[in-house]
């Protein structure tokens, strides 16, 4: 192959991609809008209830953004009564966040919703040709530096 086609198929390759993350996130933002998240809030939702109670410091670090930016997607999940702060039980002056079960059992009903359109979506493809997808997407994914 030459430089112009690797250049091209690498083109291909990047547009086909973003194609299909996007068939991803249209589907999943139908399944967030009829609960009032964003994206961004389900993560963090979805971190917690993985993850278990945390200070939001450590939510922070685990999503990659500021604590503030934290504490605005903590406030909004409260708000909607999926999440609850108490004081840390090994620090008193420190706070920790955790799901609530309205957010455990919404958790549940995203990665439900969330599973089954994935299943749609790869449907045309074959056993092999997943588990082969699944190989390539993990080494595409093992190196997280921003490009």
């Amino acid at each position: 192959m030459n430089e112009t086609d690797r250049h091209q198929t690498t083109a291909e390759l990047a547009e086909l991609l973003t194609r299909a993350s996007w068939r991803l996130r249209r589907n999943e933002h139908k399944a967030l809008a009829p609960y009032g998240l964003t994206f961004a809030s389900a993560r963090a939702l979805r971190t917690l209830v993985a993850s278990g109670p945390m200070r939001i410091g450590d939510l922070a670090n685990m999503l990659e953004i500021v604590p503030r930016t934290a504490t605005t997607r903590v406030d909004g999940l409260e708000q909607a009564g999926l999440v609850a702060r108490s004081a840390d039980p090994t620090d008193r002056r420190s706070v920790v966040v955790s799901a609530t079960e309205q957010g455990q059992e919404l958790v549940a009903r995203l990665t439900e919703e969330r599973r089954a359109s994935a299943e749609t979506m790869f449907a045309p493809l074959s056993p092999a040709d997943q588990a082969e997808l699944l190989r390539v997407l993990g080494l595409l994914a093992a190196d997280s530096k921003e490009v």
